[in-house]
């Protein structure tokens, strides 16, 4: 007899028949979204446990080696009341980094499979929507673009630091581990060097990260290889610091992006939703491009939701809106008066001082009001802003350096939305992520409290001197949009949700930018109502643009043409001698011209289908081991 195949659970607690056939996306009993979160499985035992397996009581289903389905996703996971330190505290020291580490899901308590509930399971993992594992490091690195190549490269770095402080920098180090998405480098988990590097060599240096690196140098870009060698013996150096080679590792990356074009679009809408009287968000701009020239558009976009009720919140995101925008004029003017590359960190200091000067002036308002705790007023803060600096470039010229800064402060969020991927770029300053960042507690166990969402700050709450400001760097070298929103439209995870109907008619050219930053507007107050919701739209292009072929104009016998027409279709006299045209030119000129459209449209289906279509990675059948350096 056939053993019955494994069932996906609906989510939804009320539904009368919850169980579903693996394959479908809405429940066939309530047509309720399905949930499908797979999982990377850590431990000895986890590589032993075989493909189409169920185990934890039939909870997680083996699709793949050490990738589980957790069949049902609406229940919490399995969390022992202690845990071992050592492997999972790493993880949730390293929560800010969640954007290219996984999260610690919960643990696999079967003891059939893991007597010792030595198996853990992570979450936030490298699969594609097709739920395969991304692309290996070293696969994608052959033939990918020079600036691509370069910024995979300075994130490791960036990864470099947190991780050896955390002793866990041998994840760097498995070939396997190691993939990208676009172009983000995400790690598959985390091995500790105690338990991968041998006695006589504890810690691992930048020396053994540049051994890494020359393995993959003599495959980049040829103008790439002699840099990167030279930049892998200066690490190979005695008493090298990892500030060091950033700033010639920057150097590199912002030559090789500024030779891209940039073309920047921007809109902003703000609403009060249907639930609400009075709207305590605020945002810059506010509609599309027809503004002033404030030396902001499209540089600089904005988002604050305000707190503290109606004439607390208010004043607060509209005093922050205006604040910063005088703040962000004086940076960017400063930024384009600099004949000198202005290094990252002191562009992010720059931007976090502004913070604190925005924050004093809501403090001080507070504190001439008398409003004291619950009653202070304050609001978040999510702004992007495009960092125009200028470089020469090999060609002489001087161009922009793509580079994009985001500053977050409280729950707003951002996400860069390209036709494959949607990724959540800013982590949350709340209850549950606190809890995490100190190691008290899985991501999964603290949104189980009541405060799970309540903001551990804000701006204007209190003095500055408490405020911690996130502030990332990003170089633009993608086509994409870049999504700012309040919690009014990130809640209960609608952007994860909707974001391929949404912004799937806009890449298709069958909507601007306008429609569907409306369209994410009528989502958020269609599902969450309840709040205002704020928003801005950034789209990025750094792809030339698609050619225009002009067709022959051929006036039909009977049609007639204004003067104006004329004027626009005939080209304008010049002293070159008329030439005499045969009776098969003009058949000559059509078939060369359909000939020229059909190639664009070829050209164009092909660059369509390799968006929407990218070539498959590799599947998830391999076993990750850590190489040693």
């Amino acid at each position: 007899m056939n053993q019955p195949g494994p069932h996906l659970y609906c989510p939804n607690p009320a539904c009368s028949a919850p169980l579903n056939t693996l394959g479908k996306n809405t429940c066939q009993t309530c047509g309720t979204a399905l949930v499908y979160r797979y999982l990377w499985a850590v431990g000895p035992a986890a590589a032993q446990v075989a493909v189409g397996a169920t185990v934890g009581s039939g909870r997680y289903y083996v699709t793949a080696p050490r990738l589980w389905l957790d069949t049902q996703p609406a229940l919490p996971p399995d969390i022992p009341d202690t845990w071992p330190e050592a492997a999972i505290a790493p993880y949730l020291r390293l929560y800010p980094k969640r954007l290219h580490l996984p999260e610690v899901y919960g643990f696999c308590l079967d003891p059939k499979v893991s007597p010792q509930g030595e198996i853990f399971l992570l979450e936030n993992i490298p699969l594609d929507r097709s739920n395969l594992l991304y692309p290996v490091l070293s696969q994608a690195w052959v033939g990918a673009h020079p600036v691509r190549q370069v910024y995979w490269l300075w994130q490791l770095l960036e990864l470099w630091t947190p991780l050896q402080t955390e002793g866990v920098a041998a994840s760097l180090f498995a070939p396997d581990n190691l993939r990208v998405e676009g172009w983000r480098v995400r790690l598959c988990q985390l091995y500790r060097d105690a338990e991968v590097l041998p006695l006589s060599a504890p810690e691992l240096t930048l020396a053994d990260l540049a051994g890494l690196w020359l393995g993959w140098v003599d495959q980049a870009h040829p103008d790439l290889r002699q840099p990167l060698k030279q930049l892998c013996q200066a690490m190979q150096q005695e008493g090298v610091t990892v500030t060091t080679i950033a700033t010639q590792l920057n150097q590199h990356l912002l030559q090789q992006a500024a030779q891209l074009p940039l073309h920047l679009n921007l809109v902003g809408l703000t609403d009060t939703g249907r639930d609400r009287s009075h709207n305590e968000d605020s945002c810059y701009p506010l509609g599309t491009s027809s503004l002033p020239n404030d030396g902001l558009f499209p540089r600089v976009a904005i988002v604050c939701d305000g707190i503290g009720g109606h004439e607390g919140g208010e004043v607060a995101s509209q005093l922050a809106v205006q604040s910063f925008k005088l703040q962000a004029q004086a940076f960017l003017a400063e930024v384009l008066q600099q004949s000198e590359l202005i290094p990252p960190h002191l562009l992010s200091e720059q931007l976090e001082a502004s913070v604190r000067v925005v924050n004093n002036l809501i403090a001080a308002q507070n504190n001439d009001q008398g409003r004291e705790d619950r009653r202070r007023m304050g609001t978040t803060l999510m702004m992007a802003v495009q960092v125009p600096q200028r470089l020469p470039t090999p060609t002489g010229t001087f161009e922009n350096s793509h580079e994009l800064y985001l500053v977050s402060v409280g729950d707003s969020r951002a996400y860069w939305i390209t036709p494959r991927y949607c990724q959540q770029l800013t982590v949350d300053d709340d209850v549950a992520v606190r809890e995490v960042r100190m190691g008290r507690s899985l991501y999964r166990e603290a949104l189980q409290r009541p405060d799970a969402g309540a903001l551990t700050q804000a701006l204007g709450t209190r003095d500055s001197e408490y405020l911690r400001p996130t502030v990332q760097r990003f170089i633009l070298e993608e086509d994409g949009i870049l999504l700012l929103c309040s919690d009014g439209l990130s809640d209960h995870h609608l952007v994860e949700q909707y974001w391929p109907e949404i912004t799937d008619p806009f890449f298709l050219g069958k909507r601007t930018l306008l429609e569907i930053a409306h369209a994410w507007l009528d989502l958020a107050n269609q599902k969450n109502g309840h709040d205002n919701t704020s928003l801005a739209l950034l789209h990025v292009r750094v792809s030339p643009p698609v050619p225009v072929v002009s067709l022959p104009t051929m006036e039909h016998p009977t049609t007639r043409w204004s003067e104006a027409s004329h004027a626009l279709a005939d080209p304008p006299a010049t002293s070159e001698p008329e030439t005499t045209s045969n009776p098969q030119s003009g058949k000559g000129l059509l078939i060369l011209a359909v000939l020229a459209l059909g190639i664009l449209i070829a050209g164009v289906g092909a660059v369509v289908w390799r968006e929407m279509n990218p070539s498959p990675p590799a599947p998830p059948q391999e076993q990750l081991s850590p190489a040693r350096p």
